[in-house]
């Protein structure tokens, strides 16, 4: 019996490694050594720097604040982004092609703009709904709900663009068969669709998470920036960086590396936990 042809070692050559070279100097420039400075800056002097900052009651305060928008946030994004994802790839209708369009725009708008938006709409003073819903009791500017407004536009495309590109690919074959054997659509989607769209689930609300945890500009414009109240993490980092104390300047070290720490931790789980097959 004949041996099977071994497969073909593709040489490299020295533009290979200069390419490489590049792209490892662009990504050490431009994200590892910003990013290592801040940990210096914050263990600079061991625990002492992180321990004085989380027994400050307004950094706890904004970080809690933080971490209830960031999850209220990915739980919308989680709901819409697989029904605007569905909506998109299942069905053929007028108009698609926009929606389509429609979801990448908070990639392309500057966060600052999306803030401002949002004030001339549900502002409490002159925007369009928000002095009647403030005379029923609705405050959403320069409060916790316009944070979770903002903080949601920002991630919104996050999720849709992991799982639009996995329901592509996997076809309608299966949910197809499932429907001919009497399964309706909650059961085609649990049984069928959600099992084959799993990781790329995970993967959207993991980077809508990181990017909730961090959003910044749109947060800015629309929080109020009230310590202890309204203050988001990000906002508690400029806050206490335009102090210019030392000890505030620490805080602030502090409370940006513990956002970068999450974010990091968080995509290198998924990465981790993701089959290979996942990632071809």
């Amino acid at each position: 019996m004949a041996d099977a042809p071994r497969p073909k070692v593709r040489r490299r050559g020295p533009l290979t490694y200069i390419f490489r070279a590049i792209v490892i100097g662009y990504l050490f420039l431009l994200v590892a050594w910003p990013v290592s400075l801040v940990a210096k800056q914050t263990f600079a002097d061991g625990l002492g720097t992180l321990s004085s900052a989380f027994g400050d009651e307004e950094v706890t305060a904004a970080l809690g604040l933080t971490v209830r928008v960031a999850l209220v946030s990915v739980l919308i994004n989680l709901v819409f982004g697989l029904g605007i994802s569905i909506l998109l790839v299942r069905h053929r209708f007028p108009g698609r092609r926009l929606l389509s369009a429609l979801v990448d725009v908070p990639l392309s708008v500057s966060p600052v703009v999306v803030g401002l938006s949002l004030v001339l709409v549900y502002g409490g003073r002159d925007g369009w709904f928000g002095p009647a819903l403030e005379d029923a009791g609705f405050q959403i500017i320069f409060a916790t709900p316009g944070i979770i407004m903002a903080t949601t536009f920002v991630a919104l495309p996050l999720v849709i663009r992991e799982v639009v590109p996995v329901l592509e690919e996997i076809g309608i074959d299966q949910e197809q068969a499932a429907r001919s054997l009497g399964a309706n659509a909650v059961q085609t989607f649990r049984r069928i669709t959600l099992p084959a769209i799993r990781w790329a689930v995970v993967y959207g609300v993991v980077l809508s998470l990181a990017r909730s945890l961090g959003e910044f500009g749109a947060v800015k414009v629309v929080a109020g920036n009230v310590g202890g109240k309204t203050r988001t993490a990000t906002l508690a980092v400029e806050h206490e960086y335009q102090q210019f104390g030392a000890e505030n300047l620490a805080s602030a070290y502090a409370i940006a590396f513990l956002l970068a720490a999450v974010a990091v931790v968080c995509i290198a789980v998924v990465s981790f936990l993701r089959p290979e097959s996942e990632e071809r």
